[in-house]
């Protein structure tokens, strides 16, 4: 029978960068539910007051090398899981803390350069309300919430330490909106075990992600169920979502990371459909819809949607 386990953030379980040498946090059986509680991205463990950055509490013993980037909780190593293989993720719920910020400007990214907003930074501190799935800065300004996990991934199958910060084909800082609650995940497995780890909770964020944050936030759970598939290859992450099958690409160039996500796509199109290049590239032109995933990631991100029901 399939095991639910839970993995809370702590020292033993808590890293900033990708490794296929990290120890496993957790072992688990093909079509096991891990219940995770993820830190927000920065290691916060309180939430920032409103207006100029001031020093907040962060998680004790953070190592200013190995644990640079986002707060992952993990690794999870999947037994049987092999290189070439897919991990199927299933989102079963996601819960948010009661708090979250959005910074803007004050760290020298190429995105707040272009926008010339680094000579100094500020906080949007939000407050949530999750029964109605509403937050609200401390300026007054109200938002819709709609959870996601923005880092889900793997580690590539490459010596030494890797940042979270780039989204990469084994998935990572993917930032994409659409990985709400009923979506489901699909990542190549790079190494044995596949090693996934999540973090980087956002209540909200829109496409773009333009200054560099969503409304980073904590969560209380992370409800993801893993299956291990051999019948369904993919070379790029691809899921199904509420919004429809969507698959990714990312690039220095937006152009690129446009036609790595389309290649995608038109694979996807071709086994969905039985059809060959030919018929789904004149199906993609009025079927499917290309998003900007985000800019701020060192690679850029877009991702392709195909809506449900909209080629029958």
């Amino acid at each position: 029978m399939p095991t639910i386990h839970t993995l809370l953030p702590e020292r033993r379980t808590l890293h900033g960068h990708f490794s296929r040498d990290l120890a496993p946090a957790l072992t688990i059986q093909s079509g096991d539910t891990v219940r995770f509680t993820t830190l927000d991205s920065n290691w916060g463990m309180e939430p920032f007051v409103g207006g100029a950055y001031y020093q907040r509490r962060e998680m004790a013993g953070r190592d200013t090398q190995l644990d640079d980037g986002h707060a992952l909780t993990g690794p999870v190593y999947i037994e049987g899981a092999k290189p070439g293989m897919t991990l199927e993720i299933q989102i079963k719920d996601i819960r948010l803390g009661a708090w979250g910020y959005c910074l803007g400007g004050g760290w020298p990214s190429a995105t707040n350069k272009r926008l010339n907003i680094t000579s100094r930074g500020i906080v949007h501190s939000w407050e949530f309300d999750t029964g109605r799935m509403i937050g609200r800065n401390h300026l007054g300004h109200t938002v819709s919430l709609r959870p996601f996990m923005g880092v889900m991934g793997m580690p590539p199958d490459e010596a030494g330490i890797h940042s979270t910060i780039p989204p990469r084909i084994y998935g990572g800082n993917l930032d994409c909106k659409e990985l709400v609650v009923g979506s489901t995940l699909y990542l190549p497995i790079a190494v044995e075990g596949g090693l996934f780890s999540t973090g980087d909770g956002h209540a909200a964020q829109g496409d773009g992600e333009i200054g560099g944050t969503a409304i980073e936030a904590p969560m209380e759970l992370v409800e993801l169920t893993f299956n291990l598939r051999d019948d369904f290859p993919v070379t790029t992450p691809v899921a199904n979502t509420p919004a429809g099958w969507i698959t990714m690409g990312f690039n220095e160039s937006l152009n690129e990371a446009t036609f790595m996500a389309l290649e995608a796509m038109f694979t996807l199109m071709e086994r969905l459909y039985k059809l060959d290049r030919w018929e789904v590239v004149a199906l993609s032109s009025h079927a499917v819809d290309l998003h900007i995933t985000q800019i701020v990631n060192q690679l850029g991100g877009v991702h392709a949607i195909l809506p449900h029901g909209r080629v029958r």
